[in-house]
């Protein structure tokens, strides 16, 4: 039984070190389960690139378009949201005014639909994945519900900068539940459960899960994979996200995630010939569920700052707004003020590769 289970973790093993020379890039999502709802999500984006992320406040009312053609998927937003965008082109992570949280990750064995001419589902550009959550359910359990019909299929697209917009899914709300969703071999995959606490990127979710389990049995205290590489990153956050104290006191929760999710980090500028997806952490978010607080870090300025929500106005008809960070600009503190009335960016349009 051991020698198979050692095969097993070898050859999955192998698979990941082959992958991981294809992957493009890396991020990692963390979510703290601490005691009287003190809930917290973190992620890391990592990146090859620029990629114009700016922080923006939809308010509720909102109507979508799918952007996948003449048949796509239309709604009009229930809740208001805050998101961190890339290329301002498409919601790469964010928070609704229920406390509900989503984080886009890069995947590259991410498979999508291919439907035939009868399929009667309607198509929804990768793009506006993550913001549909956001903008139509307010725990996890209710998406999943809903997301497990397949009313829609997600098409993909190509990134401004020319990489496949291949990324699968993470959704947490303030009961600490999780849920992971990814496409393969064109079929819809949900993990759900609070046990799914942590997400990187290749391969794909149920073998990261056995890829961990051999760095469990090991155990965190005595050896911890140490590089950049996705499987190394689920390890060290698996292992860190439940060994710091677990407390209600919020500043000691923050002081703690935070210190998680730049353990597993990858230092700015950081370039490794022959391995593209090994890249460096461009920003780092925390989402406070209970408080519905927003805290954002970019990796090229000093200090964390944060958007309170009860400062926010989501009411419908209210203006979107943006808080522009790729000019350099510095905050600190409660950032929610310093938010300006501004036109939505264009959603990118799905486009197969």
């Amino acid at each position: 039984m051991k020698n198979s289970r050692l095969i097993t973790i070898i050859v999955l093993l192998s698979s990941y070190v082959f992958l991981t020379l294809q992957t493009a890039q890396a991020c990692t999502r963390a979510v703290y389960l601490g005691p009287k709802d003190t809930i917290l999500t973190a992620r890391s984006m990592d990146w090859g690139g620029p990629i114009g992320t700016n922080l923006w406040v939809f308010p509720k009312g909102i109507k979508h378009s799918g952007a996948a053609g003449p048949n796509s998927i239309e709604w009009t937003s229930k809740y208001g949201s805050v998101i961190a965008s890339v290329f301002d082109a498409a919601t790469a992570d964010g928070m609704n005014e229920k406390g509900l949280v989503t984080n886009l990750l890069y995947l590259a064995e991410t498979q999508y639909p291919d439907p035939g001419h009868n399929d009667k589902r309607k198509p929804l550009s990768i793009s506006l994945w993550a913001q549909y959550v956001l903008d139509n359910y307010a725990t996890v359990a209710e998406a999943v519900a809903d997301l497990s019909k397949e009313t829609f299929y997600v098409v993909p697209t190509m990134t401004p900068d020319g990489h496949p917009g291949q990324v699968h899914l993470s959704i947490s709300d303030p009961t600490g539940d999780s849920a992971i969703f990814e496409y393969m071999d064109g079929k819809l995959v949900i993990h759900h459960g609070r046990q799914y606490q942590v997400m990187t990127n290749s391969p794909f979710y149920d073998q990261q899960l056995a890829l961990n389990s051999y760095w469990e049995e090991i155990g965190g205290l005595i050896m911890l994979p140490g590089t950049s590489r996705a499987a190394d990153r689920f390890a060290r956050a698996s292992f860190y996200i439940n060994s710091i104290p677990q407390t209600d006191n919020i500043t000691t929760a923050l002081a703690g995630i935070f210190s998680v999710i730049r353990d597993v980090s990858a230092p700015l500028g950081l370039s490794t010939p022959g391995k593209p997806n090994i890249a460096a952490t461009l920003w780092r978010s925390v989402s406070d569920h209970k408080n519905l607080t927003y805290y954002f870090e970019s990796t090229s300025t000093p200090n964390v700052f944060w958007i309170n929500f009860k400062d926010l106005d989501f009411n419908a008809g209210k203006p979107i707004k943006k808080l522009t960070i790729t000019e350099g600009a510095i905050y600190a503190g409660n950032v929610a003020k310093q938010f300006v009335d501004t036109p939505s960016f264009v959603f990118l349009p799905a486009k197969k590769a």
